[in-house]
């Protein structure tokens, strides 16, 4: 079987944000740290496989107890996603061989960056493209990309269907908003975008518990679809559904604290917040 292990919850800038002030962020423990999100993979062939490569890496190895990933998948361009792709270099590990799964418009993001530009050089990484409802096997088990809408100053954005021998899992760090996710793939539901892939266990967007935490940026500027909303969509959780996990929670979001109202409320509908470590067989 396929095992899973959540390495980071965090949205880009981690929790503790970098130069945040405020009480979500004050007196945060070490104990209560959390990585930007990114997932760890182990299948039956004995493939190891890395979603997003975040500058916690080192700490994200250990958790997943696996030695480095023989693959690594990158969903998009922004910098929490990628900026530990330097850490596999010559200048820290001294990686060799990895394959670098990409989209087209990654690629040629990564070519044309002449700090991963080099890691091909030197056989760090070599490329490999997918595409959109590609099913890409290993062994008895399949990774299949699916576009979402997400801001594309950069890339595309792909969220991924991990499917082991009994269950499939849903890895959505990002995007921006369920409708224009769900018109994409010609749904209207969230039940029915993910009964419509089989989807048994989801990682889901969860960055803002609402709005209100952006403060003096808008809702254009850093579009996700808030958890509050998220949960009215799908209502209370019924045994047909699949389990939700909210993941890539912003340093503002009341979620971290199992004490909230935003916790209980999610709790109370069937619904999860993921935590790091976590593992999921498939």
């Amino acid at each position: 079987m396929a095992e899973v292990t959540l390495l980071g919850i965090a949205q880009d800038g981690g929790r503790p944000q970098p130069m945040c002030k405020k009480p979500c962020c004050a007196n945060v423990g070490l104990d209560e740290r959390a990585f930007p999100t990114s997932l760890g993979v182990k299948f039956e062939d004995s493939s190891t496989h890395l979603f997003d490569a975040t500058r916690n890496l080192g700490d994200q190895l250990e958790i997943w107890q696996e030695n480095l990933p023989s693959h690594v998948w990158l969903t998009h361009a922004h910098f929490g996603h990628v900026d530990g792709l330097g850490l596999f270099g010559r200048e820290t590990i001294g990686a060799q061989g990895i394959t670098l799964h990409v989209s087209q418009q990654m690629k040629q993001l990564i070519q044309n960056t002449p700090q991963w530009a080099i890691m091909l050089e030197q056989g760090v990484f070599t490329l490999e493209v997918y595409t959109t409802g590609d099913e890409i096997s290993f062994g008895s088990e399949t990774i299949i990309p699916l576009l979402v809408p997400h801001r594309d100053e950069l890339s595309d954005m792909h969220a991924f269907i991990i499917k082991g021998k009994e269950k499939s899992l849903l890895y959505l760090s990002d995007h921006d908003t369920w409708e224009e996710t769900l018109s994409l793939y010609n749904c209207k539901l969230v039940r029915e975008w993910l009964d419509k892939f089989d989807i048994d266990t989801a990682f889901i967007d969860g960055t803002f518990w609402s709005y209100e935490e952006l403060s003096e940026r808008s809702q254009e500027e850093v579009p996700h679809p808030p958890v509050s909303q998220t949960i009215a969509h799908l209502g209370i959780r019924l045994p047909t559904d699949p389990e939700i996990y909210f993941i890539h929670l912003n340093h503002t979001n009341p979620l971290y604290d199992t004490s909230s109202l935003a916790y209980r409320t999610v709790e109370s509908m069937g619904w999860k917040v993921g935590f790091q470590g976590m593992r999921v067989t498939l």
